[in-house]
């Protein structure tokens, strides 16, 4: 799978920007939110699949190791993976029952997991909608989404958040995919305005991943502060954690958002990208703590709300659960260094 497809083709214009370095106590505990990423669903990218890729045996023994790691939070990419009351026509094979996913909530809670939804509405990662992704911007599609947001909100009890996806939406990330469609200016805004409205009319607070704000300067200012941001960074290019040599503008929107005020919980991965897997690495074993690192020191207290991984592989085999495991084990280490 190849998670971040194209970032060395985009612009690193913005990496002339003065940055100020703002430096913060590292805390003595570790932050209040220890975040998970697994995957329920995975028709998020471009191959399809009619059957739900999840083996429960491999998703049981990732939850376990989650919550005896210490982490507090499960972020579940839900997708395709549970049938939506109202909408069931975006079902597959397998996926999960609402009373299904009911009782597997109240065994994680049971466990002091604290499971969150996520959904991906970006256009680049939409595929679990089903025919709904080529009505992009009309009304039977702000319809089905609406009401899929409805959906989850009920069957996870209402829960504090849920995260809206809305990354890599560019025609670059799109180019291996026979239907391309891509939001660009005032539409781009509408939409995104219309899902923070939309999730917040539904009781949750809304959670994306930042990297829209890498190339359009205009998302600080006009970014609803009640978003919770994930920038993510996962040193995919090898360029490390120091501004002053950083090129593109990846690292440095951590900074930015805090100068702006956001909440923020940063993501990393040991997801590997070619850069490291050409130096002959499986996975990413160095951007985890790296990030840790520079997020504690130029994020204040207040504004970091914790950190989140993922691995970006599906729990349904066991080679992927170790590479599971060994993210939680790195996400660990780090918050405890």
């Amino acid at each position: 799978m190849t998670r971040k497809m194209f970032l060395g083709s985009l612009s690193a214009d913005a990496a002339s920007v003065a940055i100020p370095d703002i430096s913060f106590a590292k805390p003595t505990k570790l932050e209040d939110i220890r975040a998970i990423l697994l995957h329920l669903g995975s028709n998020m990218w471009d191959t399809y699949s009619t059957k739900l890729k999840l083996d429960e045996t491999i998703w049981r023994k990732a939850t376990e190791y989650i919550k005896n790691k210490g982490m507090n939070l499960l972020l579940i990419d839900v997708g395709e993976g549970v049938v939506y009351p109202s909408h069931p026509e975006l079902a597959v094979a397998g996926s999960w029952s609402p009373d299904k996913l009911k009782a597997e909530l109240a065994r994680l809670r049971g466990m002091g997991l604290e499971p969150i939804p996520k959904l991906n509405f970006s256009a680049t990662h939409d595929a679990w909608l089903k025919d709904y992704q080529r009505m992009l911007s009309t009304k039977p599609y702000y319809q089905v989404c609406q009401d899929v947001i409805r959906d989850l909100a009920e069957l996870f009890d209402h829960p504090r958040f849920i995260h809206l996806g809305y990354d890599e939406e560019t025609a670059g990330h799109q180019w291996a995919q026979q239907y391309v469609a891509i939001r660009k200016g005032e539409l781009w805004w509408h939409d995104f305005l219309w899902f923070v409205s939309t999730t917040e009319k539904a009781g949750m607070r809304p959670w994306i991943w930042s990297d829209y704000g890498w190339h359009h300067p205009e998302f600080i200012s006009r970014c609803p502060k009640s978003v919770l941001q994930t920038n993510w960074y996962y040193d995919e290019d090898g360029e490390g954690f120091d501004l002053a040599t950083v090129k593109k503008p990846y690292l440095r929107l951590f900074v930015e958002l805090e100068k702006a005020g956001f909440d923020q919980l940063p993501g990393g991965s040991n997801w590997a990208s070619s850069y490291w897997r050409n130096k002959g690495l499986k996975t990413n074993t160095t951007s985890i703590g790296g990030l840790v690192k520079f997020c504690r020191e130029h994020i204040s207290p207040e504004l970091r709300k914790g950190f989140l991984l993922g691995s970006w592989v599906q729990c349904d085999n066991e080679k992927n659960l170790g590479i599971i495991q060994e993210g939680v084990d790195l996400l660990a280490a780090a918050l405890n260094s």
